[in-house]
């Protein structure tokens, strides 16, 4: 009776598939059951989606103004205010990141920076104000920004917390247009200090503001995975995250607990499955290990809601649901009911056992088959037969593919 095997294999289907979704449910255990490593590969994804969208969030950065007055020989004391300032476009020349002991550390180098910007200035020579206004690009010579951030447990869910975030500019081309000839200097030795200071602390307020916010989005996950009307995973964070060398681990309590929905029970299966090729070691991303009590768990709570059991009266050979096809395995069962159709009742008389052993996933599961026949409409039971199911599941096989639903 190979029925559940279907099952079995789904549930493990489920877990890989809703792993991925990173969620959180009620107060940490005192032990994970499903780690989550992620590789160099998998930071450097992440890396490079962060740094795209980070660039692309950043502009247009407007630059808070400048005002300060300055000494200019013959001139005298002038009045200056740089205005407008804002950063353009940027384009990133490379990345990279890096795990320390204590989190994960993303530096970028922007290739091209330009930035536009409004000055004026205005002096007093004898009883007449002198005044005169215009524009500027600015072209800036390379910057290279950095953040380092850690992550820890909270209740159960993890908090990005930023550890030094700064930006470097490496120097900066003010091209100044209209007003007077004999001002462009000044303002340029003037100046030049303040803006790039300005936009510096702009672009790392810019980043701090985007790491707060990814902060918030991993605060408000989920605290439980549905996956029916009778089970949720509780994928709650259990310790800090493990900082390698070039992976970082995520331990997860990672066992199943009722739903409390009340939505009807949806019937599960593999309709339209498609199955993608492996993928080769250097593209993996994502290594997760579970713990057999995940799967114990699941099998404990679908037992004890009553749904490890099956009425079938359909089957590929419809003629073995018959009791011709039993005549001479039992004759007596023939005589009394000749050509009758049958039905089969498989349920579990206990929760299946999960064993996690080197290679591989061994399940036992003790069934009771109970056959009926249908006899001039009624429903009888003729035999209850004790079956005793094991399943061996190779483990290289299940984790090395992926599926997507069509």
């Amino acid at each position: 009776m190979a029925t559940p095997l279907p099952c079995l294999v789904l549930l493990l289907f489920l877990l890989l598939l809703f792993l991925s979704t990173t969620a959180s449910g009620g107060a940490a255990a005192a032990s994970p059951h499903i780690s989550a490593v992620i590789s160099q590969s998998g930071l450097d994804f992440v890396k490079d989606l962060l740094v795209s969208r980070a660039a692309d969030a950043i502009t247009p950065l407007e630059v808070p103004d400048i005002e300060r007055s300055v000494s200019i020989p013959v001139i005298g004391t002038v009045d200056m205010a740089a205005s407008g300032i804002v950063l353009n476009g940027v384009a990133v020349a490379n990345s990279t990141v890096a795990v320390r002991d204590d989190g994960i550390v993303v530096a970028a180098s922007l290739s091209i920076v330009n930035l536009t910007m409004e000055w004026s200035y205005s002096y007093s020579a004898w009883v007449v104000t002198i005044s005169d206004s215009g524009n500027a690009s600015i072209q800036v010579e390379g910057m290279d920004v950095g953040i380092s951030m850690g992550m820890k447990s909270q209740n159960g869910s993890l908090k990005l917390f930023v550890v030094e975030c700064g930006c470097n500019m490496k120097g900066l081309d003010i091209s100044l247009n209209g007003g007077a000839s004999w001002f462009y200097q000044g303002f340029v030795d003037g100046f030049s200090n303040h803006i790039r200071s300005s936009v510096e602390n702009a672009i790392t307020n810019k980043i701090m503001e985007g790491a707060s916010k990814l902060d918030s989005f991993l605060g408000s996950l989920p605290k439980k995975i549905d996956v029916d009307s009778v089970a949720a995973m509780n994928v709650t964070f259990v310790n800090d995250p493990l900082f390698k060398s070039s992976s970082v681990e995520f331990d997860i309590d990672g066992l199943f607990i009722p739903s409390n929905k009340t939505a009807l029970m949806r019937h599960m299966h593999f309709g339209g499955v498609k199955y993608v090729p492996p993928l080769g070691s250097s593209s993996k991303m994502l290594w997760i290990s579970l713990d057999e009590d995940v799967f114990n768990s699941v099998s404990a709570l679908y037992f004890k809601a009553g749904l490890l059991q099956r009425m079938v009266d359909k089957i590929p050979d419809q003629l073995l649901l018959n009791t011709a096809s039993w005549r001479f395995l039992i004759p007596r069962l023939y005589r009394k009911y000749p050509n009758d159709d049958m039905l089969l009742n498989i349920s579990a008389v206990s929760p299946p056992s999960v064993r996690i052993n080197v290679g591989r996933i061994d399940a036992t599961v003790d069934l009771d088959v109970t056959v009926y026949v249908l006899d001039f409409g009624e429903i009888v039971p003729v035999a209850c037969i004790s079956v005793v199911s094991f399943f061996s599941l190779s483990l290289s096989f299940l984790i090395s593919f992926a599926f997507i639903a069509s």
